[in-house]
């Protein structure tokens, strides 16, 4: 009988692949990770985890499988929340659910698991995994969820082939309401628990009280670019490098209309915290300078400031799940791609220039932002990502 090691969030999606696996005939060992310590920025009532351990624990005896709370919560600090404070103190809007698959649910955790003699580590994640034969070799895919809504893939985008061989997604083949009525059907006392939102592990925070445990407010001054600004109509060249960069808004007429408190605390498209009104629309961020410590902002959520015809990745930040399909070196190739969560996938094209990778999307794309993950498909398959340099 092979054993498989489910991270048991206390939550119905987790707890309906535990009773899943278990049905299926495997040894199933329950573990629920405890990663962070600090209540203080957390809003109330929402990361309640003492009560998500204690539903696990009561999914775990209820399936009658082993049970046990684990700390991983010095390895979380250093690989997700200090790679957070990094990323936003140098202006980078970091994805921590994208490193916490990677570094923290199938690398430490699978190790784990390994350790209890396990031959693989289950999640609820709405996500498939195939497997086919490239050359000779057994390869592994990563599937989106058939649940449209739910579809996880992107948060598990920089998982390797060595990762996935030891991964399995019991739920992935299912819709949300067919989860929550087999929990229903079967007594689970997760099976009307609202999903948990925030970040991973640690639950819906307040951003700007999280980041200044480690960033210091520093006053600086808020610029207005305005949309009929000439530098917008300027034909760019052909070469990937303009079609993938920002804009330079230091070359941009501006016009001062307020004061931040740190532009590190600011990120691409971000509406909110910026306390600056008597626009007749909302004013969006456009652009950070944390080295010089200005926010820019334009008014509505159409501004041209806000989109852009590309991205570059560095050649050390480029990831394929599927090594066997990545580009040679002047290769180009069509793919479906998306750069958050949620996000309707976009035609792209991807040229693999000077080792470096370029997407050039089909229409101009919104919020566009360094440090962010971009995922690329072919259909339902991811097949890689990398973090955007710019």
């Amino acid at each position: 009988m092979k054993r498989v090691v489910v991270g048991l969030s206390g939550g119905v999606d987790s707890s309906v692949a535990a009773y899943l696996l278990k049905e299926q005939g495997y040894d199933v060992v329950g573990i629920f990770m405890r990663n962070w310590h600090d209540d203080s920025v957390i809003l109330d009532h929402e990361c309640p985890w003492i009560e998500d351990s204690n539903d696990a624990l009561a999914v775990a005896e209820m399936l009658e499988i082993p049970f046990q709370v684990i700390d991983f919560s010095e390895q979380y600090k250093e690989r997700i929340v200090d790679y957070m404070f990094r990323e936003y103190e140098i202006g980078r809007t970091p994805n921590p659910d994208v490193l916490c698959n990677r570094e923290i649910k199938f690398d430490i955790f699978l190790e784990m698991a390994m350790q209890l003699d396990a031959d693989f580590v289950a999640t609820g994640h709405y996500c498939q995994k195939k497997s086919i034969e490239v050359n000779g070799n057994q390869t592994y895919q990563l599937i989106a969820g058939a649940d449209n809504n739910k579809d996880q893939s992107y948060f598990l985008c920089q998982l390797s082939q060595e990762q996935l061989s030891k991964a399995l997604f019991p739920i992935g083949h299912l819709q949300k309401s067919e989860v929550r009525a087999l929990a229903e059907k079967i007594g689970l006392a997760t099976a009307q628990k609202k999903d948990s939102q925030g970040l991973c592990f640690i639950g819906k925070v307040k951003l700007p009280d999280f980041l200044q445990q480690q960033l210091q407010p520093k006053e600086g001054n808020v610029f207005e670019i305005f949309p009929d600004d000439p530098q917008f109509s300027k034909k760019a060249s052909d070469t990937l490098e303009d079609n993938s960069s920002p804009y330079d808004f230091k070359k941009f007429s501006a016009k001062k209309i307020g004061k931040h408190s740190g532009a590190h605390f600011y990120t691409i498209g971000q509406r909110k915290g910026l306390g600056i009104g008597g626009k007749v629309e909302p004013i969006f961020v456009i652009a950070t300078d944390t080295q010089k410590n200005i926010v820019y902002v334009g008014e509505g959520k159409n501004h041209p400031g806000l989109f852009r015809n590309g991205l570059k990745i560095q050649e050390s930040e480029i990831h394929w799940v599927r090594p066997d399909m990545q580009l040679k070196e002047g290769e180009s190739k069509e793919f479906l791609v998306r750069i958050r969560y949620r996000q309707e996938l976009e035609k792209c094209t991807l040229y693999l220039n000077n080792k470096n990778l370029y997407l050039i999307f089909d229409r101009p794309q919104r919020g566009i932002a360094k440090g962010q993950f971009a995922a690329w498909y072919l259909k339902d398959e991811l097949i890689g990502s990398g973090v955007i340099f710019a």
